[in-house]
């Protein structure tokens, strides 16, 4: 995973786990605008999500987060 992605997640988790607890729950487009912008960092999460650790659709924040800084 690129320094890029996993600064993204950890952020983008941490701000959801502050807004609505620790039993938030996200999915891999959480890390992306409405709009791709950006296909090649879609495409990396998703394979690291999907392929990598075949988690479900929705997974907690707090479990993303670990699972990214222990990489």
């Amino acid at each position: 995973m690129t320094p890029v992605l996993k600064a993204k997640i950890i952020d983008v988790c941490n701000t959801k786990i502050a807004q609505k607890g620790t039993n938030v729950g996200l999915s891999f487009y959480a890390f992306f605008k409405n709009k791709n912008d950006n296909s090649e960092l879609l495409m990396e999460a998703a394979t690291w999500w999907i392929q990598t650790h075949q988690l479900d659709h929705f997974e907690k924040a707090v479990k993303i987060k670990e699972l990214v800084k222990n990489l």
